[in-house]
C-alpha cells in the first residue's frame, strides 16, 4: 500500500499521545470503595460552586482589564502607546503563584499597607475598618486576571486593528461619537475574538493548581491533587478529572456554538491608514493610568520585588541544588521539544501527502492533550503508565526473572511524555501552518526527480519550514519550563524542575528563596512574547 509507513507511524503516534483521554474515561468506571460517593454527598458541591464563581469573576475581571485597553491601544492615542503594544502582554510571563504571593504579602493583615493604615489613622484591631480579603475567591479571581487578561487584550486587538477604517468613518459620518462607535460596531465586529479569548481564559482558570492551592480555596483542581496524594484513590480523582475534561469540552462547544452562525464580512483596504482618536486633558491622563496600571499591577510590582529578592538572597539561593533543579528544567524541556518537533513534523507531513478529513484525524488525536488541565492530564498519563509498569513486573515474574520495578512512572519517561501529551499541539499548530504556505508545485517537481516521500521531506519540505518548527519547538521548551501541576505529579521521588522548586517555597511563604528561580522562569517567558510582538508589528500600530 503507497505511504503504508508514513499511516502506520502517523496512527501510532497519534493513539499514543490521544491514549491519556482514553485510559482517564476507562479508568473513572473502576470501583472506588464509594469514596467519590461520599465526596459527592459531603463537599463536591463546594468543589464545583468555587470552581464555577472563580471562572465566572476571572472571565469577567479579564473581560473589563482587557477589552477596554485593547481598545485603546489600537484605536486611541494613549502615552507610551508603542512601549504599551508589548508592555501589556507582559502579565503573561509572571507565573500566577507569584502574583498570588506578592499581593498576599503586600495585602494581608500583616503586610505594609494594612499596617500603614493602621498607624495612620490609629486603627487598633480588624473590627476598627474593612479591607478586602485577599485569601478569598475574589481574591483569587483578581490575581489570576491579572495574569489572564493579556489573552483577552491580544486577540481583541487584533481584532480592532483588522477592522476596516471606511466603516468606522462611516459611522462618524452618521453621527456616531467615539464611544458609540465602539460599543455598536468594534465591539460587535470583534465579538468572535473576544469569545476566542474568553474561552481560552476560562480554561486557564480550570487548569491553575498553584494559586488556589496557595489561597486554600477547593476547586476541581486541588480535589484531583487531594484525592490522588491524600487518599490514594486513582479512580475517583479519574471521575474528578473527568469532570474537568467534561467542563473544557462545554467551554469549547460553547465558544465554537456562539459564532456558528454568525459570519462578518469586511474590506480592508490596502492603503488605509489607521485610526487614532486624539485623547486630551483628563482623558488622555485616565487612558494611560489605566493601561500602565494594569502593566504595573500585572508585571511591573511583582517582578520588581522578585528582583529585590533575587539580589539580596542571592547567596542562599545559588546552590548545587539549585543548579541541579535548574538542569532538570532545561533536560526535560529540551527534550519535550525536540520530541514535539519530530512528531509535529511527521503528523504534518502525513497530512500534506494525503489530504482529506482522514489525514486530519491523527492531528486533531494528538493535539486533544493541550485542553486538558495539568492535573487532569497527568491521572491520564499515570493510568496506562502504572498499568504498563505492573504488566512488566508480572510479566517477569512469570519468566522467574526480577521485575524492573517502577520503569515508567518512577522515571523521567512519565514527565516527558506527559509533558508531549500536553504542548505537543502547540509544535503541530506551528508545523501545520508552516507546511501551509508551501506550494504543492514543489511536491509535484520533488517527484519529477525521483524523489520519494522521505527525501521529499529532507530536501524540500524542512529547509522551507525550519522557521516555523522552531518557532514551535520554542513555545513548546518554555511552556516546558513553566509547567507545575502536572510535574508535581509526574515527577520521579527526589526529582525537582524548576517550577516545584519555586513553588515549595512559595507555599512555605519564603518566596524570598525561590526568587532566583522564578526569575529565570519569568525571563524565559518573555522570549515568546518578544516573539508575537514582532508578528503583531507587521499587522500595523
Amino acid at each position: 500500500m503507497k505511504h503504508f509507513g508514513w499511516i502506520a507511524s502517523s496512527w501510532s503516534t497519534a493513539l499514543l499521545l490521544g491514549l491519556p483521554v482514553l485510559a482517564l474515561i476507562f479508568s473513572a468506571f473502576s470501583a472506588d470503595s464509594d469514596l467519590f460517593a461520599h465526596l459527592a454527598n459531603t463537599v463536591l458541591s463546594d468543589y464545583l460552586g468555587n470552581t464555577l464563581g472563580l471562572v465566572v469573576g476571572v472571565v469577567a475581571l479579564s473581560l473589563l482589564f482587557g477589552v477596554p485597553t485593547a481598545w485603546l491601544v489600537a484605536m486611541c492615542q494613549v502615552p507610551g502607546q508603542r512601549a504599551l503594544q508589548w508592555a501589556l502582554m507582559l502579565p503573561m510571563a509572571m507565573p500566577s503563584y507569584i502574583v498570588a504571593y506578592v499581593y498576599t504579602d503586600l495585602l494581608d493583615y500583616s503586610g505594609p499597607l494594612q499596617a500603614g493604615l493602621r498607624a495612620l489613622f490609629t486603627w487598633q484591631t480588624p473590627a476598627d475598618y474593612w479591607f478586602p480579603a485577599i485569601r478569598s475567591l475574589g481574591g483569587a479571581a483578581w490575581v489570576l486576571a491579572l495574569v489572564l487578561f493579556p489573552y483577552v487584550y491580544l486577540l481583541t486587538r487584533a481584532a480592532f486593528l483588522e477592522q476596516s477604517v471606511s466603516l468606522i468613518h462611516s459611522s462618524r459620518l452618521l453621527g456616531c461619537s467615539p464611544w458609540q462607535s465602539f460599543r455598536r460596531l468594534s465591539l460587535p465586529l470583534a465579538r468572535p475574538a473576544i469569545m476566542v479569548a474568553v474561552s481560552l481564559v476560562a480554561m486557564e482558570t480550570l487548569a491553575d493548581f498553584a494559586t488556589v492551592h496557595f489561597f486554600a480555596i477547593n476547586t476541581l483542581t486541588t480535589a484531583v491533587y487531594d484525592t490522588w496524594l491524600g487518599y490514594g484513590s486513582l479512580a475517583t480523582a479519574a471521575k474528578l478529572s473527568c469532570l474537568m475534561l467534561l467542563a473544557v469540552v462545554l467551554l469549547i462547544a460553547l465558544e465554537r456554538r456562539s459564532r456558528r452562525r454568525q459570519q462578518v464580512f469586511q474590506k480592508s483596504m490596502g492603503y488605509e491608514q489607521p485610526l487614532r482618536y486624539p485623547l486630551k486633558g483628563w482623558r488622555r491622563v485616565l487612558a494611560g493610568l489605566w493601561c500602565w496600571g494594569l502593566v504595573l499591577a500585572g508585571f511591573g510590582l511583582p517582578f520588581a520585588i522578585l528582583l529585590d529578592y533575587g539580589v539580596r538572597y542571592f547567596e542562599l539561593s545559588w546552590t548545587p541544588e539549585f543548579v541541579r533543579f535548574a538542569g532538570n528544567s532545561l533536560a526535560i524541556s529540551a527534550l519535550t521539544a525536540l520530541l514535539a518537533m519530530a512528531i509535529a513534523l511527521q503528523l504534518g507531513f502525513f497530512r500534506r501527502l494525503h489530504g482529506g478529513m482522514k489525514s486530519l484525524l491523527p492531528l486533531r488525536l494528538a493535539a486533544m492533550g493541550y485542553a486538558m488541565p495539568g492535573t487532569v492530564l497527568a491521572i491520564g498519563v499515570l493510568v496506562p503508565l502504572t498499568a504498563l509498569d505492573f504488566a512488566i513486573n508480572d510479566l517477569a515474574d512469570w519468566l522467574g526473572q526480577q521485575g524492573p520495578g517502577l520503569l515508567l512512572t518512577g522515571t523521567l519517561t512519565a514527565i516527558v511524555f506527559g509533558y508531549l501529551v500536553r504542548f505537543v499541539a502547540i509544535a503541530i499548530g506551528s508545523v501545520e501552518s508552516s507546511l501551509a504556505k508551501v506550494s504543492p508545485s514543489l511536491d509535484m517537481a520533488a517527484r519529477s526527480l525521483g524523489q520519494g516521500d522521505s527525501g521529499m521531506l529532507r530536501r524540500v519540505h524542512l529547509p522551507l519550514v525550519r522557521r516555523g518548527l522552531f518557532a514551535g519547538a520554542m513555545l513548546v521548551f518554555i511552556e516546558s519550563m513553566k509547567e507545575l501541576p502536572a510535574a508535581l505529579l509526574l515527577r520521579p521521588f527526589n526529582f525537582d524542575t524548576l517550577a516545584t522548586h519555586v513553588y515549595q517555597f512559595v507555599s512555605d511563604e519564603m518566596l524570598e528563596r525561590g526568587a532566583l528561580g522564578a526569575i529565570v522562569i519569568v525571563l524565559v517567558g518573555l522570549l515568546p512574547l518578544v516573539w508575537v510582538n514582532r508578528s503583531m508589528d507587521r499587522m500595523g500600530t
